[in-house]
């Protein structure tokens, strides 16, 4: 599969983040772009291999984003502690 189709799905993934807010397909979309990029500098593994790679890098993506934005708007935000105490 050649580099520019994964740099392309990326970006078409990133725009429909835009129009779905929620940091869902940001990390679908980084993945994406980072697997086109591992591909342009000549890393070429099997298209069952670049696919795994994409879930991992994703997943990867996904949860760093969590981790930097954890409260999105319209959640919940749950009290630990008793605000009387």
């Amino acid at each position: 599969m050649p580099w520019w189709l994964w740099i392309v799905g990326g970006l078409v993934i990133g725009m429909l983040e835009l129009m779905l807010p929620g940091y869902i397909f940001l990390g679908f979309a980084i993945g994406a772009v980072l697997v086109g990029g591992a591909l342009w500098l000549g890393f070429a593994p099997a298209l069952a291999a670049q696919l795994a790679i994409w879930a991992v890098i994703s997943l990867a993506a996904w949860l760093g984003l969590r981790a930097l934005l954890p409260y999105q708007r319209g959640e919940v935000k749950r009290w630990k502690r008793d605000i009387n105490d």
